[in-house]
């Protein structure tokens, strides 16, 4: 049943966005090492004894992924499957290092709905892409070689943000992303800088690491709760949002979609909560929409549902 009045701090949020996060960031300097020492080839091999290694002995992301594959797949999962989840993880972070170092001849990407990017591009109009942490968000530079003018900044939390630029400038040092980060004085001014300037301002709005409010929405069957922020910002700077999702298809092959999910450029201070909550709802639903479609794609290592159903139990 949908809540779409209630907004709540998900709790433990913090805890487990520091697990994830920290896991992740080992994971990719992990992988970094083996491909650029061994080729992607010879790193691909490597990939199953990695995967293998992450599903006996971190049972927290074990639990996890079994959780989220019932609830994709109707039914439990079985080993077979959670071993795919995982190696799935695994290659995409493996293939971040290419796509870092411009390697997009490695690759099959295939683009869907590109139109929506290269018409906010062509008419110089900063626009907001949410994605989610659902397959691959670096297969955008790829993108940006064939829409000639695309600038993409990202916004995160800080931590975050000095972490992902740290590692991006280990594999390349002239790699460094336009990273915003969240949490100071200056942040949204940045990003209005940004958004006049006619980048696409790129946000992950399926999760964050702190105390934020969240809005309550049905999600694969049962409430779940969505960050409120990034929709709270791309409402008060009135701008277009669309929806990135890059999906790993195996080998090298990844579909790229796009699609609008929300306009506020008619926002006002009386209607701007109501459609912050639209818009919520749309993107829950698109993304799961997507994670039915390639169910291995979902990188949420953690309980998902858990904070909505610590909300419904006081």
């Amino acid at each position: 049943m949908t809540d779409t009045s209630a907004e709540r701090a998900p709790r433990g949020s913090a805890e487990w966005a520091t697990r994830t996060e920290r896991s992740n960031y080992a994971t990719l300097r992990l992988m970094t090492w083996i491909s650029l020492r061994l080729g992607r080839p010879t790193g691909r091999a490597v990939l199953g004894l990695i995967a293998a290694y992450f599903l006996l002995f971190a049972p927290k992301a074990r639990r996890a992924s079994r959780d989220w594959l019932a609830h994709a797949l109707g039914r439990k999962p079985s080993l077979g499957e959670l071993f795919r989840h995982v190696y799935t993880f695994a290659a995409t972070i493996h293939d971040r290092v290419y796509l870092v170092n411009e390697r997009f001849d490695l690759f099959d990407i295939r683009v869907h709905g590109g139109e929506l990017v290269k018409d906010a591009v062509a008419r110089g109009a900063g626009v907001f892409l949410m994605g989610a942490h659902v397959g691959s968000f670096e297969v955008m530079p790829a993108i940006g070689r064939q829409q000639p003018g695309m600038r993409v900044a990202m916004v995160m939390y800080e931590d975050n943000a000095r972490k992902i630029n740290d590692t991006l400038a280990a594999i390349n040092p002239a790699a460094r992303q336009d990273i915003i980060a969240l949490g100071k004085l200056d942040s949204m001014l940045q990003v209005k800088e940004r958004l006049d300037d006619g980048s696409l301002v790129g946000i992950l709005a399926d999760r964050s690491p702190g105390d934020e409010p969240g809005q309550i929405v049905e999600f694969f069957g049962a409430p779940a709760s969505f960050p409120v922020g990034p929709w709270r910002l791309a409402a008060m700077l009135k701008r277009p949002v669309i929806l990135m999702v890059g999906l790993y298809r195996g080998g090298n092959r990844y579909d790229v979609h796009f699609e609008q999910i929300a306009d506020f450029s008619a926002a006002t201070r009386e209607n701007r909560a109501r459609l912050q909550h639209a818009a919520i709802e749309h993107y829950a639903a698109r993304l799961a929409h997507y994670a039915r479609q390639a169910p291995f794609n979902w990188f949420n290592f953690f309980d998902f549902w858990e904070s909505a159903r610590h909300r419904d139990a006081r």
